[in-house]
């Protein structure tokens, strides 16, 4: 095994088992579920938009070890970021995860969120990396719900493995 994939996986575990920002955010004025429908992976995400940027925010859910560690690196990397800074890092993170950029020769903002790209080479975990993004992108446009089911490739629950 590598030392990437390594990595990646103690990356992965560790914000599973100690997930950051994990709780209800009670000053959170904005909001959104997010739902998986392929593997059933369900998180809320709640933020503090304070003059466009992100004051606080946080999730809470339930899902598979790497929809979970998404949504805590995510909170991680967009705390204190303004609304154009977070849709920058959610359209990089979106086209990376999906294969459309390379991180490693396109510049971009990803840091330790690069960690994901690997999931690309698996297309049902796309989804579960990218549900808490995309819960995040409906949220500061002021949606209440979002779902995978139209996102990324189209794939079968009998093609999604444990």
């Amino acid at each position: 095994m590598s030392e990437l994939s390594e990595l990646y996986q103690q990356v992965i575990l560790d914000h599973n088992k100690k997930p950051r920002n994990f709780r209800k955010l009670e000053t959170a004025n904005r909001h959104a579920d997010g739902f998986n429908p392929l593997c059933g992976d369900q998180l809320t995400v709640y933020m503090q938009l304070e003059d466009d940027r992100i004051a606080d925010v946080s999730f809470e859910g339930s899902g598979c070890a790497i929809s979970k560690a998404s949504a805590s690196m995510m909170t991680q990397s967009v705390k204190g970021k303004t609304r154009e800074e977070v849709e920058t890092l959610f359209s990089e993170f979106h086209r990376m995860v999906t294969g459309e950029l390379d991180e490693e020769a396109t510049p971009n903002n990803l840091g330790r969120l690069t960690i994901f790209a690997g999931v690309r080479e698996f297309p049902a975990r796309v989804k579960c990396a990218s549900l808490s993004w995309h819960t995040l992108h409906a949220a500061l446009a002021g949606e209440d719900t979002t779902t995978t089911e139209n996102l990324g490739p189209d794939i079968t629950s009998d093609q999604v493995s444990a």
